[in-house]
């Protein structure tokens, strides 16, 4: 029986971007399965291109005589399962792109690789014939061959690596008893474990009141057949993380699978130990800084049933589990859930959408839950479960707010308030641990001239070149590099220097204003090698440092006892960007940043540093009421229309010419105001976005705003159409972001 393979072309191509259909030759009917990866003859010169098998059927959509034959199986492609594939249209049609791309988006490892091995040496005759080859060899003096003889007599088998290690046989002499059949090396595949450390078993916690109803509420819901998305908030310290590793405990029992997600590498290692814990190597992680060979180790060992929980970013959603339960989302209003490469998937309906396909519950948790999320659950798409008391009781940190702008007036020109260093005083006599977090990265600061208002900026990008400690103003877009001025190049003047408040300028800040102070710094620039993070927060959770100085990555999900002060050096530094979300970002980093002091036994305080005390960000973020801060920002989308309450699509245009990206443009948004009829859809722009050029590539963004999702859907559909059908785009790169997480 002849049969038919659908294929997607991997050619990241609008024009491409369907199946085609192949004939399956009679040696592959067996073996080709949906979702494989495999060779075909493309083109008028029959060019052989990779593709990936999308379904397989005996009906040919073409005239049989011009169907061409699938080649053969990838050899270095890795097949991806029907489940997958269904994710992968999903995002093709609901973030845009083409659907090779959406392909490539759901394969976490992008090939295979050479598998791993390990050897071992098996005894290859009767423990009689053995016993007399040993004996010979004594006598012969050949004692590397007689060392092995008696340890294979001992133990029957040897790893190859204890042989040539410890034993100090060289594998000439394995090859020699190899040869005398006396010996025998077999080969086994290994699987890679990023997981290196070995924790200690933990015993199960006992569970607070509110923590088992929301364990109740899911399980329940799931084995009545009526599995959901639940909204988990609960405050600071709370015990999520508890709530989560129970839940995982009872999917796992009914021998289902378990996704964790984290919003960043930094919180692998904590959560990574406190499940490993629990469920020992039944637990594994999938995140950037592994190699090519774990990443592809770690799909296997899923694929084959060998883990029950993985553990790590957006990308691990798309590990392929055939059992899919529960997929857990810690820290879900995190910015980094959303995808910044086409498609722009966030992992958030990306989630909700897969586990519709498995049957599976989603649990998205949170002290201060993205407005989306609780837009959603207070609307009833989501199901609310509420966390109000922290697990062992503790009080919420007291925070104090610093006016900046009364510290300047005081003659206090220190990046730290006198609030601050008095505490700061404090807690190092009592031998008690401080964070201090300041959103910027080393000494990334811009030159200035003071005398003229000269700014050093990039001839290639509209941003001002930052400063480096090499005496180098760096572009950090483009990497354009010069050296720096001692003068001002406008006018001459010697007063040319650095605005910056960094992370390293802190810690040197720190270390002379309290020089007994143990200080560790942890931001882009000290965790750049392998495993950096997990040092960093290893050290400092073994109290082997006094201060933490760090960006985003310390104030997030972190548990850290001793820790009684946290210092917040920028709290407004991102205040007035020019973004919707800047208010909300603002609450969601102090709130966040405050729960990390007094999470132990000891009681916290948090000391928020800003130039605006009386913005309702700020004052609710000090209070820490979520709530109140939710009906103030859910006010201000309302009246201007932005998400959650509407949907925005942003069309990211881009070109060298900048007459022909406006002309582009304009066509665009003709079209568009065409297109959409009679639906209620806002038009914005084109308009040049906050960095209107990069490395001398122009860009223009057009914004369309509606309340209707799918008709942001359809409109993106007939845009790229459109694109696809006129030339006049071929020199363009057009990107489609739905409800960005920035303004451009």
């Amino acid at each position: 029986m002849t049969k038919y393979a659908d294929v997607i072309i991997d050619i990241s191509h609008e024009k491409v971007d369907r199946p085609f259909q192949y004939r399956i030759p009679e040696s592959m009917l067996e073996g080709l399965e949906v979702g494989m990866c495999v060779t075909v003859p493309f083109g008028k010169g029959n060019t052989l291109r990779r593709g990936y098998v999308t379904d397989i059927t005996e009906k040919c959509s073409f005239d049989p005589q011009r169907i061409k034959e699938v080649h053969s199986l990838a050899r270095d492609g890795v097949g991806v399962e029907d489940c997958q594939i269904r994710l992968a249209r999903w995002i093709r049609l609901a973030y845009g792109g083409t659907m090779i791309q959406a392909l490539k988006t759901v394969l976490p490892a992008k090939h295979t690789v050479k598998k791993a091995e390990r050897r071992k040496l098996c005894l290859a005759v009767t423990r009689e014939e053995g016993i007399s080859l040993l004996g010979e060899c004594r006598r012969k003096k050949q004692a590397a061959r007689a060392r092995l003889l008696q340890e294979l007599l001992q133990e029957g088998e040897l790893p190859y690596e204890l042989a040539t290690g410890k034993l100090m046989v060289s594998p000439a002499v394995i090859r020699g008893l190899e040869g005398l059949g006396a010996v025998r090396v077999e080969v086994l595949q290994s699987f890679r474990n990023p997981v290196k450390q070995q924790g200690r078993e933990e015993a199960a916690k006992a569970l607070s009141g509110e923590q088992q109803a929301a364990v109740n509420r899911v399980m329940e819901d799931y084995d009545g057949g009526d599995p959901g998305t639940y909204l988990l908030q609960g405050i600071t310290g709370s015990g999520k993380t508890e709530v989560y590793i129970r839940l995982a405990q009872e999917m796992v029992e009914r021998g289902r699978q378990v996704i964790v997600l984290i919003p960043e590498i930094a919180l692998t290692y904590q959560t990574l130990m406190r499940f490993y814990r629990c469920f020992g190597d039944r637990v594994s992680v999938l995140n950037s800084t592994l190699s090519a060979g774990e990443k592809y180790d770690q799909c296997e060992r899923a694929k084959c049933g060998e883990i029950d929980v993985i553990i790590g970013p957006r990308s691990a959603l798309f590990v392929p589990f055939p059992k899919v339960g529960l997929i857990l989302m810690d820290e879900e209003h995190e910015a980094s859930y959303k995808s910044e490469s086409t498609p722009k998937y966030h992992a958030r309906e990306t989630a909700v959408y897969l586990a519709s396909l498995h049957g599976a519950s989603v649990v998205l948790g949170s002290a201060t839950p993205s407005l989306e999320a609780m837009y959603r659950a207070r609307a009833g798409s989501y199901r609310l479960l509420e966390l109000k008391n922290r697990s062992g009781q503790q009080e919420l940190a007291r925070v104090h707010t610093v006016d900046l702008r009364k510290e300047l007036k005081d003659g206090n020109r220190s990046i730290l308030s006198i609030r601050l260093q008095e505490l700061m005083e404090d807690r190092l006599e009592k031998k008690e641990q401080i964070m201090l977090f300041l959103n910027r990265r080393g000494y990334a600061g811009f030159v200035s001239c003071r005398e003229c208002g000269y700014v050093a900026k990039c001839p290639h990008c509209d941003v001002s070149l930052s400063s480096h400690r090499n005496k180098k103003l760096v572009c950090h877009y483009c990497g354009y590099e010069e050296e720096k001025n001692d003068v001002c190049p406008e006018c001459g003047s010697k007063h040319i220097g650095e605005f910056r408040a960094g992370t390293q300028q802190i810690e040197d800040i720190v270390k002379t204003r309290f020089p007994e102070a143990r200080v560790l710094r942890m931001d882009m620039d000290t965790t750049r090698e392998k495993d950096g993070h997990e040092k960093i927060l290893a050290a400092f959770a073994n109290e082997e440092a006094d201060v933490l100085v760090g960006t985003q990555m310390i104030v997030k999900g972190h548990d850290f006892p001793n820790v009684t002060l946290v210092g917040i050096l920028a709290a407004d530094m991102s205040l007035y960007a020019d973004d919707y979300r800047a208010g909300e970002r603002t609450f969601q980093l102090l709130a966040q940043a405050a729960g990390r002091a007094g999470r132990g036994q000891k009681k916290g305080e948090a000391v928020i540093q800003t130039y605006s005390p009386e913005h309702y960000a700020i004052v609710t973020a000090a209070a820490q009421d979520y709530g109140a801060f939710y009906e103030e920002e859910i006010r201000y989308r309302e009246l201007m229309g932005y998400p959650p309450v509407e949907n925005l699509l942003a069309v990211l245009v881009s070109c060298r010419d900048e007459a022909l990206l406006e002309t582009g443009c304009r066509y665009l948004r003709e079209y568009a105001l065409r297109v959409k009829g009679r639906e209620q859809v806002e038009l914005i722009g084109p308009a040049s976005p906050g960095i209107g050029k990069i490395n001398d590539i122009y860009r223009k963004v057009l914004y369309l705003k509606t309340k209707r999702y799918d008709t942001l859907v359809t409109m993106k559909n007939r845009l790229e159409q459109y694109i696809e059908v006129n030339a006049g785009f071929n020199t363009m790169r057009i990107q489609f972001d739905f409800n960005p997480m920035q303004v451009f």
